[in-house]
């Protein structure tokens, strides 16, 4: 499942006043997009996300400082350092994520393929691993 899971390289248009990036969903994105939210002001040394999703998608964009992703499918786990707001790391849905390390400043932009339910969250890690073997069953 990790194999899914891409970092994607937005427009960048370079202007000496100023560069600009954008992206549309199903072309940049692969879905729509049906919510963003955005973390900020996050504390040194605190983590956010620690769950997973049974059926959202979503991409993360660092707009501003710094911030690791670790990514884990219950087998292996992989870290992804954003730092650059034209780049954006896709993770599918089913896979546990977590995000830390947080620069000063730093702001994580989540385009999300699903509008807030809190029934699509495992929150739980023994949880999370229980489902993975129910769903590869």
């Amino acid at each position: 499942m990790l194999d899914k899971l891409k970092i994607i390289d937005f427009p960048k248009i370079e202007d000496p006043r100023g560069n600009l990036t954008f992206v549309q969903q199903n072309k940049h994105i692969p879905f729509a997009i049906e919510r963003v939210y955005w973390i900020y002001d996050v504390p040194g040394g605190q983590v956010r996300g620690g769950h997973a999703f049974k059926k959202q998608q979503e991409v993360i964009v660092a707009l501003s400082g710094s911030f690791d992703v670790l990514v884990n499918n219950g087998k292996q786990e992989v870290s992804y350092t954003l730092n650059r707001s034209y780049f954006g790391l896709y993770i599918p849905n089913g896979i546990w994520r977590s995000l830390q390390n947080f620069s000063t400043n730093a702001v994580a932009l989540v385009l999300s393929s699903t509008r807030f339910s809190e029934s699509d969250y495992i929150r739980n890690y023994e949880q999370y691993k229980h489902y993975l073997n129910v769903a590869n069953e």
